[in-house]
């Protein structure tokens, strides 16, 4: 098992490097907008973890246009090819990691929890030691956030519940559905109406997850309604986010990262009322249980937890890092790799049986996630 998994993360950094490399080049003419803030970022809505879309409409600096120097060119390539590989491989370790957890204990609320929580572990160190400016907010500019982190808190209950239902292969054909919810959100919350060619790229995305779905070979209800939660949660925190912080300057120091970190705090304050309510102390007992009968050390158990936490916040910090180096064209083609690179990993990782029907659908699914960001780019040029 650990043998296939290594195999997997190293295949997953090589294409990391060379899909941020490809793209690097050809998009050398706009040295500018490759170097906008992540939150600037056209395409920022649509990573796997989602939660660009919250900060998406963050304001922030442009950064000054400056000369390409080719001394710095490589190095540039190279720094930002190692965050895209970083990014895959700290993504697919989390799903690897989280499948494992849940296997093992069927608790998803405590896990979910866990896995919030432990980028407490993170962030707090970095702002106590200097290593980043910690952000200051009043009462006021919390409460515009509770909302926004209520959205934050959905789309990572309802994923960790959707991997834990059914194979990680279908809960993120699933979320490649994303893009048809964002759009119906935007068009009924704000009114959004968007070009004929955007809506069109949506038809493949539905066929595809529609066939996958009546093809997938480990289906369940519970699957699909908590991935579709976690995309309605996503989405409705972009709208939010919209409504609420676009144009207008909250606190100090909120950047993209500081924004997820805050968020992450909040959620996690969320979680833990509602963790206990549905699920109570069952997770220690079980996981008492499963020590007692040997399969695991009790260290080893709770470093697998852990681990599912520690690459969970790891993959949202390096997405930031690397998205705010690359064009919206290179993001789109990257994430769509990375979505392809965690469907194959996880199903050499667990031996995941999938139908002709349901590799169909999956591919016809993710090349209309790409169409759309790629349509999404082309109309805001216009």
């Amino acid at each position: 098992m650990m043998k296939r998994i290594f195999v997997v993360l190293a295949l997953a950094s090589c294409a990391g490097a060379s899909a941020f490399t490809t793209q690097q080049h050809a998009a050398k003419s706009s040295v500018g907008a490759q170097q906008r803030a992540v939150v600037l970022s056209p395409q920022a809505k649509h990573v796997k973890s989602a939660t660009a879309l919250a900060l998406s409409s963050v304001g922030g600096a442009k950064k000054k246009e400056e000369p390409a120097k080719s001394s710095s060119g490589l190095a540039e390539t190279l720094q930002v090819g190692g965050y895209f590989a970083l990014w895959y491989l700290f993504n697919i370790a989390y799903n690897i990691y989280n499948k494992q957890a849940l296997m093992i204990l069927s608790y998803p609320w405590t896990i979910a929890t866990i896995q919030m929580a432990v980028g407490l572990f993170y962030f707090v160190p970095v702002w106590m030691l200097g290593l980043r400016k910690a952000p200051k907010l009043n009462m006021s500019e919390l409460k515009t956030l509770v909302p926004i982190a209520l959205c934050h808190t959905g789309v990572h209950v309802g994923a960790v519940i959707a991997l834990g239902a059914g194979a990680v292969s279908f809960a993120h054909i699933v979320k490649a559905s994303e893009p048809v919810v964002t759009c119906a959100l935007n068009a009924l919350l704000l009114g959004e109406v968007l070009p004929l060619s955007v809506y069109a790229t949506l038809l493949p995305i539905i066929g595809g997850v529609g066939i996958a779905s009546m093809k997938e070979l480990s289906f369940t209800w519970l699957a699909l309604a908590s991935a579709m939660l976690s995309n309605v949660s996503s989405a409705a925190r972009g709208v939010l986010s919209k409504k609420t912080m676009s144009g207008k300057k909250i606190g100090e120091n909120l950047d993209a990262q500081n924004l997820y970190a805050v968020l992450t705090a909040m959620s996690t304050a969320i979680l833990i009322p509602v963790m206990f309510a549905l699920e109570g102390t069952s997770f220690f007992t079980a996981f008492n249980q499963v020590v007692a009968k040997g399969e695991f050390t009790r260290k080893a158990l709770a470093t697998l937890v852990a681990l599912s936490g520690a690459t969970y916040y790891a993959y949202n910090e390096v997405a930031f890092l690397a998205l705010g180096k690359v064009n919206p064209v290179t993001h789109a083609v990257g994430n769509t790799i990375k979505r392809v690179v965690i469907i194959v990993a996880s199903v050499i990782a667990f031996k995941t049986p999938m139908s002709t029907g349901s590799i169909v659908g999956s591919s016809v699914a993710i090349l209309g996630t790409l169409l759309y960001s790629l349509a999404m780019n082309a109309s805001k040029k216009k």
